[in-house]
């Protein structure tokens, strides 16, 4: 029986050429499987077609933008998932859901190998790979442009000459990577860390320097997930997309970053994720406004983790299902109301509103009806200093206290200090 390879397949040159060049190497049948994650570009039954043209014996395409939204995006967003603080893990997010329709095409066309088109030097492979075997431990993994020398050169070479159904050029200045949460671009002169990005390396978002009218939106979260923009009921998809539009034609989430790479290098990198940035910055908002202090807390350390575990291609480990355990029961209470106004790259929140809101106007306020008793305060004080007090008084019997001595070029008034400069100095701590 002639082994199968299920193969990646976007449609471009590389995957193009990979589906005959794999045949070639291996001797194997190759079934293209094509995933629409929100990335734009030719219709998947073009893509499905041109992949049968290429040689592949069958091709699995997949609408999958709504299950990205729901099951990737809408997990990234109750976590606040930012790697490095800043990237919103744009093409980590995309991988598994990949990762899941290779899978599953493996299993339905018998193959025993799944290839990706990642160099060996990113993190794709990583993300491509540690999710393939964790969801199918006994698949093989091949990757052409790594295991196979399929450079660019020789595959613009090999499609001439097989007069593939493909565009071939050797001018492409960045390498690019796009779905609905967002777009990254990298490579080019961007390589050079010194450079600017030109307005050429934008799409996704309208130059912030010139922008229009400030634009008010009010997202209504239910348990963390946006449901409805200004009162109009929306899927996660919907948000997303709308968002994208609104933040975006305001310049909002431009990202220029040195980034830590999961395989040891750092890599210079040009994010757009209008959208993504927008909503997480009004879910950030509303959670302050509705999960306990203690809670909220843990959880920033906890969406840090679990931001680098899906950046490092564990969206399918242990510890990252546990983690979404925990980021799921906290938005229990994430339901209400961000008004945010989007203008000149900025998505400022001005407004927020909850119906199981931890604000208590009567107990904030400074006003007539404060209901705070400050009374408690002399107390709660000393037992909350309790234990620095008591560190602090064997500091000083130890000759370890502060040294509270004059700094050179200051002087003491005894007028002002109320004794000599002597009196003052022979209280010092640990004199």
């Amino acid at each position: 029986m002639t082994e199968r390879v299920v193969l990646a397949y976007s449609g471009g040159l590389d995957t193009s050429v990979g589906i005959g060049w794999i045949a070639e190497a291996t001797g194997a049948e190759v079934i293209a499987v094509a995933v629409d994650v929100g990335q734009g570009g030719e219709d998947l039954e073009v893509i499905r077609r041109r992949a049968l043209d290429c040689g592949a014996v069958e091709a699995y395409v997949a609408d999958a933008k709504d299950e990205f939204a729901d099951e990737y995006c809408m997990p990234a967003l109750k976590a606040n998932a930012l790697y490095l603080d800043r990237y919103p893990l744009v093409s980590a997010l995309s991988r598994p859901v990949i990762v899941k329709h290779l899978v599953r095409a493996a299993r339905q066309f018998g193959a025993t190998t799944v290839a990706h088109g990642c160099t060996g030097k990113g993190n794709d492979q990583v993300r491509f790979e540690v999710g393939i075997t964790s969801l199918a431990p006994d698949l093989k993994c091949l990757a052409p442009v790594r295991d196979l020398a399929l450079t660019r050169d020789k595959a613009i070479e090999y499609a001439n000459k097989h007069a593939l159904p493909i565009e071939t050029t050797k001018h492409n200045p960045f390498s690019i990577d796009q779905n609905v949460w967002g777009r990254a671009v990298e490579t080019g002169f961007l390589e050079d860390i010194w450079n600017a990005p030109t307005k050429d390396v934008y799409s996704y978002t309208d130059d912030p320097t010139f922008p229009p009218v400030a634009d008010e939106v009010i997202i209504r979260f239910d348990r963390g997930v946006p449901v409805a923009i200004d009162g109009v009921p929306v899927t996660p998809l919907q948000a997303i997309q709308e968002m994208n539009r609104r933040a975006g034609a305001q310049g909002v989430g431009r990202i220029d970053i040195v980034e830590d790479r999961l395989v040891g290098i750092k890599s210079r990198e040009v994010y757009e994720a209008p959208g993504a940035i927008a909503l997480i910055a009004a879910h950030q908002e509303l959670e302050n406004v509705t999960v306990e202090r203690e809670q909220a807390r843990f959880k920033r350390g906890v969406d840090q983790r679990w931001a680098e575990l899906v950046y490092d291609g564990m969206w399918f480990s242990p510890l990252k299902r546990s983690l979404d355990v925990f980021v799921d029961d906290t938005q229990q209470y994430v339901t209400g109301d961000v008004r945010m106004v989007l203008h000149g790259g900025r998505a400022t929140v001005t407004g927020r509103r909850s119906g199981a809101s931890l604000y208590d106007f009567n107990l904030a306020t400074y006003d007539t009806g404060d209901t705070f008793d400050q009374s408690n305060a002399k107390g709660f004080i000393e037992i909350y200093g309790l234990t620095a007090k008591l560190a602090a008084a064997r500091d000083v019997r130890f000759g370890n206290g502060v040294d509270l001595s004059p700094v050179a070029g200051s002087s003491s008034s005894g007028a002002l200090s109320g004794g000599s400069a002597e009196a003052s100095s022979s209280g010092t701590v640990g004199a």
